[in-house]
Formats: structure tokens, C-alpha cells, sequence
């Protein structure tokens, strides 16, 4: 049975996108059926990767940037 340290290690992996031998998948399935924290962790893991790899919407350009601070600037 793996301990927590190990299955973040592997979930970490998991989440790089890693090979992990069907033994360690298997030890850290087992792992996160009985550890709420370890499968919190690996919720929380992956959403952050996934909300990192999103583009901001509406991204502003830097000239829009520009005018509007031209605009805070010259305002009393």
C-alpha cells in the first residue's frame, strides 16, 4: 500500500503525462479509494493544469493596454 508522499509522487506523474507501470496505476487507484486527501489533491492537480493551459479570453492588447492608461493618466 502505497503512503501518501508516494501517491503524490505518482500523481504527480500521472498528471505530467508520464508512463507509469499498470502496478502503480494499481497501487495508486487502490491509494486514492481509501485517502479523500489524496484524491482531493489529485482533483485540485488537475484543474489547475488544465486552467494553466487555458488561454486568458479577451486577452487585451498591449496598445488597448496603452490607450487605457494614457487615459487613467491624463484624467484629474
Amino acid at each position: 500500500m502505497l503512503k501518501c508522499k508516494e501517491a503524490v509522487e505518482k500523481a504527480n506523474a500521472l498528471v505530467d503525462g508520464a508512463p507509469l507501470s499498470w502496478r502503480e496505476r494499481f497501487a495508486l487507484r487502490l491509494h486514492l479509494l481509501m485517502c479523500h486527501h489524496c484524491r482531493r489533491y489529485l482533483r485540485q492537480l488537475r484543474a489547475l493544469v488544465i486552467s494553466l493551459h487555458r488561454s486568458p479570453p479577451n486577452a487585451a492588447s498591449d496598445e488597448a493596454v496603452e490607450r487605457v492608461m494614457d487615459k487613467l493618466d491624463s484624467n484629474p
